[in-house]
């Protein structure tokens, strides 16, 4: 699908769409260690969601998604591995193929992966190896399927932190269905560590616990599996991570944005895109809500450059980009150099679609630098035709870059917004006026 956006001028308010990351952790905790678990999501399932939500029915959780966006989880029950090989539908979700790998060679099912896209040639190493030094099988890297036997034994893993948190989220959702004592050990810097964070809270719901050292390098399961034994009602987080589009929008553009349903003290590492519209300049307002979530209102500013270390946001970098060229003055962005293994390679990806509007922007080994667009009282791009490049996060910086354009912009490859927020675009045309 092709999107041509002729005038652009969002304002108003939207509600905050179900937080992806939250999710992925609330449904694989709830089918491994839950009983019957209500999830109040909120919304249509992304792509992304989709395919968790299926694996984890293949290998025996019963999912159902009820009318008023609740997803009820019955967790999985027994493993029977006469059943056979389990296949698993990852699609391009690298948080499930990342998340269910360990679950998989900890539950000691034989199955089969099949992601598709960019994301066999995305990379699961060390997590593989770990995951093979502990008595299991995994096929070599890019193969589809990607085949896993045996059964994961306990002991100590240990992972870089450098590489992937999804890795280390994985580990420890697939540690407490060992009988045996585990510990998971973090090497060199631990990056996003607020996903992390998360992945351990939402354990935590299930009455999960780790043991965990003062410097957040090491995590000690302790002896055998905890299983919740009451019906439990969750509420999963609104996405930080989709939101920064809208709050970014209300700093660049002309009238102001409100995102309702966002949590002040969430986990979410993607809360930071306050922090760095602050610290553009961006007029923000908070205001709490009713039903105790927060209301984030962003005003247009002028904006200045500034420095950013992506190294725990790197989702953030396609929209900080944007607002980077809205700005006055230069943006360095560094420790970014994992996005090249995304959807997209979005460092690249990022440089074409802001280049290709006119932007002065360029690359460095692991970030960007860019030279803001502001002149004369107003930031502006000149408009033309960008490829989404099949990213989700791609496709909606293209569509708020339209703000600033003083001509049309068309995006190829629209629908890859489905990926993570498949309401994006009737949000989009709420807040345009159409």
């Amino acid at each position: 699908m092709n999107y041509t956006i002729n005038a652009c001028r969002l304002a108003g308010k939207v509600t905050a769409i179900p937080s992806k990351s939250h999710l992925h952790r609330q449904l694989i905790a709830a089918a491994l260690y839950g009983t019957d678990t209500e999830i109040r999501a909120g919304a249509a399932a992304s792509e992304d969601i989709a395919a968790t939500e299926n694996c984890l029915a293949a290998l025996g959780a019963q999912i159902l998604r009820s009318e008023s966006d609740r997803i009820h989880v019955r967790a999985i029950r027994e493993r029977r591995r006469e059943e056979g090989v389990r296949r698993l539908f990852c699609k391009e979700s690298g948080s499930t193929l990342r998340f269910l790998l360990p679950v998989v060679c900890a539950l000691g099912l034989p199955a089969e992966f099949y992601p598709e896209g960019r994301l066999p040639d995305r990379p699961l190493s060390p997590l593989r190896e770990e995951l093979i030094r502990h008595g299991c099988r995994i096929s070599e890297p890019g193969s589809v399927p990607l085949c896993v036997g045996g059964a994961l034994s306990g002991g100590v893993f240990e992972i870089a932190g450098g590489v992937s948190s999804q890795y280390i989220s994985g580990i420890l959702l697939a540690l407490p269905l060992l009988e045996a004592e585990s510990t998971l050990r973090i090497t060199g810097t631990l990056e996003s560590r607020p996903y992390v964070e998360m992945t351990l809270e939402v354990l935590a719901g299930f009455g999960i616990s780790f043991t965990q050292d003062s410097s957040f390098s090491a995590f000690i399961k302790p002896r055998g599996v905890h299983r919740a034994q009451t019906v439990r009602c969750l509420q999963t987080e609104g996405d930080w991570s989709n939101a920064a589009f809208w709050l970014t929008a209300g700093a660049i553009g002309t009238k102001e944005v409100c995102v309702s349903g966002l949590s002040l003290t969430s986990k979410q590492g993607d809360k930071a895109i306050l922090r760095l519209l602050k610290q553009f300049g961006a007029s923000i307002k908070e205001a709490e809500a009713e039903d105790g979530l927060s209301e984030i209102t962003v005003s247009p500013s002028p904006l200045k450059g500034i420095e950013i270390n992506a190294a725990d946001i790197p989702d953030l970098v396609p929209i900080l980009s944007l607002a980077a060229a809205a700005a006055e003055g230069t943006t360095v962005i560094r420790g970014a150099a994992r996005l090249r293994l995304k959807e997209s390679d979005r460092l690249q990806a990022v440089t074409d679609l802001l280049g290709t509007l006119g932007a002065d922007i360029r690359q460095t080994d692991d970030g960007l630098i860019i030279n803001g667009t502001w002149k004369n009282g107003k930031a502006s791009l000149q408009g033309g035709t960008v490829s989404s490049c099949h990213d989700h996060r791609i496709a909606m910086t293209a569509a708020i870059a339209a703000a600033i354009s003083d001509g049309p912009v068309t995006i190829l490859g629209a629908e890859a917004v489905n990926k993570s927020y498949p309401t994006f675009w009737q949000d989009f045309e709420k807040l345009n006026g159409k």
